[in-house]
């Protein structure tokens, strides 16, 4: 048949005759997408986490046509938007560097949200990159076309739906200022034509602004006076207690140093867990819920409380209103006073401001509190391990941790889900000094592990990254990203990536809270999991997958996957009656556990088994 003389046949020629004239346009103009892009290198920025869709093209192909240029953007694909906003995350958690994600509009743009709470919840500077229905269909109800800038406007410090190409230049630079100096959220939103448009420079006119880029963090300090009333409390102090945040992390000396100085102890709040090493025998490890002992029985015999760069949020596990006369120290005043009534609050960078601090305190000669608390964690350690070593079946999920913490190397980064296995991550896993590890703090989002460990691993793509996480999680959106894995891992100088999964087919933290919050027994039609072959599924992958269901292969799992040429999926079978006990059990919690059981929870013989030994011998409160 000979080629089609129709008017269609001649139409379909012209408009390839069209797309071959707008891309040679696109290769001589510069369009608003190349200036945005180009003003995102401007920023320092280096990475981008996200995924594709029309709505954002325009930005994608600027990222395209600046590949190969000096300080390329890189793009990397993950599975579902929520993910790339927790790669933003953990990227400005590892790096102190702003973290960037992007969607399209509609639906991608929606999928963003959890993933920036949780940066907004842990104050951690990131930009979201949302795409939009073009400008010429706003309010018509077009497809995926949202108010994004009215959804965004809880979560971020700064959004705006751009409307001009000369009206860019200054949303990008204060945009990224408003992150960077806010150590928060900011969303730009494009409109798909917007992106597409020749860029203009706005004018040196009325009705236009012109900015630059650039920020630099200040020097903040607190008066001087203000740092003598603080010494003068600490100085009287005869049993001080110290609890350490994120915001320490820089000042991980000078907490040594006052600790030394005023013979305190030092506990640390789940996101200051990496702040110092536990090998340091006045710090008592973890506070709250998820904490030792120690730590809750220095807060409840201390006379003074210096809080470093934390919001703890669980007050009730801080000294009762009058025990204590308190210090404290954050970068965010907002913050200062929130959790404790504190005496002197001190407005100020935690090294800075104990810089200034440490000249004016001086040293405590009777050391026999500090005595006592490293003594106490002496006796921690040791019921650690009696825990992690006890019988369970088949696995105890503590002793997974327990033989992990030695073998870690030096170098390590680790990160958890929410759930059970943050107990065993709060409690089990003893931190080396250059160690780092973190997860979802304020906003305690399931599935943020193994995103997290992802941009971990791009981060520092020499360090070796564990993600704990459990079943729950890894079935909820986790074993999605395993695939982002397979598909980047062969960059990382280090291959070394172990997905570590807690395999009890049961939503294991929510099952202790109704049995010991609520007095219900486990509702299996809520809590059971189906069981997944989560090691055979990485093999299938590419990956490394080991299965260990005796408590004894542990040791031996763990030294094959840290010596892995890939990335491994270290799948554990445990047991989902070993309870996640907080610090100390009231008797409320206890008689709460007692009802559950009686009530004829399934497998209650074991768990009374595993667990009332441990919550009767703990008891305290007034019977």
């Amino acid at each position: 048949m000979r080629p089609s003389t129709t008017s269609g046949g001649h139409n379909c020629r012209r408009g390839v005759q069209l797309r071959q004239h707008r891309s040679q346009d696109f290769r001589t103009t510069q369009l608003t997408s190349d200036f945005f892009v180009e003003r995102l290198k401007a920023w320092g920025v280096t990475r981008i986490y996200g995924y594709s869709g029309d709505g954002i093209n325009g930005v994608l192909g600027a990222l395209q046509r600046a590949e190969g240029t000096d300080g390329e953007i890189e793009f990397i694909q993950v599975r579902h938007e929520e993910m790339a906003a927790f790669m933003a995350t953990a990227h400005a958690k590892f790096t102190g560097e702003l973290g960037v994600c992007l969607s399209t509009g509609g639906p991608g743009a929606t999928h963003l949200i959890t993933g920036l709470y949780d940066a907004k919840s842990d104050h951690m500077p990131v930009l979201a990159i949302a795409g939009q229905a073009e400008t010429t269909v706003r309010g018509a109800s077009y497809q995926q076309e949202l108010n994004l800038d009215r959804m965004f406007a809880d979560v971020a410090d700064f959004v705006q739906e751009a409307a001009a190409p000369a009206q860019l230049r200054h949303l990008v630079d204060r945009g990224l200022r408003v992150a960077k100096s806010r150590n928060g959220v900011t969303v730009l939103i494009l409109p798909k034509d917007l992106q597409d448009m020749a860029w203009e420079e706005p004018k040196r006119a009325h009705g236009f602004t012109r900015s630059g880029p650039g920020y630099s963090p200040p020097r903040i300090v607190p008066h001087d006076a203000d740092l003598r009333r603080a010494a003068e409390v600490l100085n009287a102090g005869r049993k001080v207690a110290i609890v350490v945040g994120a915001g320490a992390r820089d000042a991980a000396d000078e907490v040594v140093a006052v600790a030394e100085r005023l013979g305190a102890g030092v506990a640390k709040a789940l996101l200051g867990k990496d702040v110092l090493p536990d090998e340091l025998p006045f710090v008592t490890g973890a506070i709250g819920l998820l904490g030792t002992k120690p730590s809750s029985d220095m807060m409840e015999g201390c006379d003074t409380l210096l809080m470093i760069g934390t919001g703890f949020p669980w007050a009730e596990f801080l000294p009762a209103d009058g025990q204590a006369r308190a210090v404290q120290i954050d970068i965010a005043p907002e913050m200062l006073g929130l959790r404790y009534p504190v005496e002197v609050n001190l407005h100020g960078d935690a090294g800075e401001t104990l810089r200034g601090l440490l000249p004016l305190l001086t040293q405590q000669q009777d050391r026999g509190w500090q005595d006592g608390i490293i003594a106490g964690m002496d006796d921690w350690r040791e019921t650690l391990k009696g825990r992690a070593m006890a019988d369970a079946s088949p696995v105890n999920p503590q002793r997974v941790i327990y033989e992990m913490s030695p073998r870690l190397p030096a170098d390590a980064i680790v990160t958890s889900d929410s759930g059970s296995c943050a107990n065993w991550y709060a409690r089990d896993w003893q931190v080396k000094r250059g160690q780092r590890g973190s997860l979802s703090g304020g906003l305690a989002s399931m599935g943020a592990a193994v995103p997290y460990a992802i941009a971990a691993k791009f981060a520092h793509p020499i360090r070796p990254v564990v993600a704990l996480v459990g079943d729950g999680a890894m079935q909820m959106n986790n074993m999605a990203e395993l695939i982002t894995i397979q598909k980047y891992w062969q960059r990382w100088a280090d291959p070394r990536l172990i997905v570590c999964v807690f395999n009890n087919e049961d939503l294991n933290e929510v099952t202790w809270e109704q049995r010991v919050m609520e007095g219900n027994p486990r509702f299996p039609t809520t809590q059971s999991l189906p069981d997944v072959p989560y090691a055979r599924f990485a093999e299938m992958l590419g990956l490394t997958g080991i299965f260990v269901d005796d408590p004894e292969q542990l040791s031996a799992a763990w030294d094959r996957a840290l010596t892995a040429d890939r990335p491994v999926v270290l799948e554990v079978k445990t047991d989902p009656n070993v309870a996640p006990l907080p610090p100390h059990v009231t008797i409320e919690q206890a008689k709460a556990f007692m009802t559950s059981m009686a009530k004829g929870d399934r497998g209650a013989a074991q768990v009374v088994a595993d667990t009332a030994r441990q919550i009767i011998g703990g008891i305290r409160g007034r019977l």
